[in-house]
């Protein structure tokens, strides 16, 4: 099983996902981790470098053909804004949050060292607006290269919105959902039989 994790900045994606594997014993992958070193490695914010991609197609390139050589492997938890599209055969799941409270979640990881890629941002206002700017060109991106919308809802199997919720709470729900639809998959199995 693969399991696609999507959704708006700051909604807990890298957390979530790495949680959620390491408690089904899966393999992480992080699309977000990777296009934080290259924009590091580049002297780069994040948002610089989204603009960047929005010119150079190579850098979407790059990060579209390592999830679709992983979609070759099994039982790992990746991830990606366009993870749903690249490993279609994947259980998609997308975290939705409050404007506000993405931003401030950005902002306190910038304070933890976490996100040395947006160590620029100050406030919540500058991480507000960075957030919609990065959310614009990453939308204008994904519609022009693939004419996808990964903030299109229907694109995904389960939607949480993690506002108010707790990571370990966002977590169980994740894997409540899994194993309903291994459960499910084996009954209609046995059903054959």
């Amino acid at each position: 099983m693969i399991i696609t994790i999507g959704g708006k900045p700051g909604s807990g994606k890298s957390t979530v996902a790495r949680k959620v594997a390491e408690k089904l014993g899966m393999k992480y992958y992080s699309v977000g981790d990777l296009m934080g070193r290259l924009a590091q490695e580049r002297g780069m914010s994040i948002l610089e470098f989204s603009k960047l991609a929005e010119k150079d197609k190579r850098i979407d390139r790059l990060l579209d053909d390592a999830q679709i050589n992983l979609a070759r492997e099994d039982n790992f938890v990746i991830d990606s804004r366009l993870g749903f599209h690249f490993i279609p055969n994947s259980v998609k799941v997308f975290l939705d949050v409050d404007e506000e409270e993405g931003a401030r979640r950005i902002l306190q990881s910038v304070k933890n060292a976490e996100r040395p890629d947006e160590a620029y941002l100050k406030n919540i206002a500058e991480s507000m607006e960075s957030t919609r700017k990065r959310v614009a060109s990453e939308k204008k991106r994904y519609l022009e290269y693939y004419n996808v919308d990964p903030y299109d809802l229907s694109n995904y199997d389960l939607l949480i919105d993690t506002t108010q919720m707790p990571v370990e709470e966002v977590v169980d729900a994740v894997v409540r959902y899994v194993a309903d639809l291994k459960a499910a998959k084996e009954k209609s199995e046995e059903g054959k039989k």
